[in-house]
């Protein structure tokens, strides 16, 4: 209990920009839009509840920062281990480890569902983009985050990136939905 108590993260609102609120939004509206999709599907149904159920997390995380309390819980188990000191050996296998992971489970989902995503390019690209940068902000090198917090017409290229990928995403379900809309009548003759 004591642990929990030094955490310093609190539930409350992650980022209270207006930018932080667009992304909060845009997460949204693509997971409603895929689990629309997900929901009327014939094809590719798991793919479409997975991508909205994603896109539905990384709402919430966005705004409760919850990455932030994976932090603060790894510091405060490192102190009280007594292994804080050497806490870069475990920072570098955690890197590789989500390096490999990512890695892995791309080529497994690229491979499982390759004749899906075939058809499906706006959601493979905007999938790859946005997990790349996830991943990439999750292994969080010190370099990385000075790239990601420079600005470029007043908006960090943090957020050009994030919301590139939400963006890709919803775009490939508006157009996934309208197919389906469009093939809706001819499956009721």
């Amino acid at each position: 209990m004591d642990l929990l108590l030094r955490i310093k993260w609190r539930p409350g609102i992650g980022d209270d920009s207006a930018l932080g609120w667009f992304t909060v939004l845009a997460y949204a509206v693509a997971a409603c839009l895929a689990l629309l999709v997900w929901k009327k599907a014939a094809i590719g149904r798991k793919i479409w509840f997975w991508v909205g159920l994603l896109m539905a997390l990384l709402c919430l995380n966005k705004q409760l920062d919850l990455q932030s309390l994976f932090t603060d819980l790894g510091r405060e188990v490192a102190n009280a281990g007594g292994w804080y000191g050497q806490r870069r050996g475990v920072q570098k296998w955690f890197v590789i480890g989500v390096i490999l992971g990512a890695a892995v489970f791309g080529a497994w989902f690229a491979w499982r569902f390759r004749n899906f995503l075939v058809h499906h390019k706006l959601l493979s690209l905007g999938l790859l983009f946005l997990l790349t940068f996830i991943v990439v902000r999750a292994i969080s090198f010190h370099h990385v985050d000075v790239f990601l917090k420079t600005e470029f017409a007043g908006i960090r290229i943090n957020g050009i990136l994030e919301l590139g990928g939400i963006f890709l995403i919803a775009a490939a379900a508006i157009r996934e939905r309208l197919s389906q809309m469009k093939s809706a009548p001819s499956l009721r003759r």
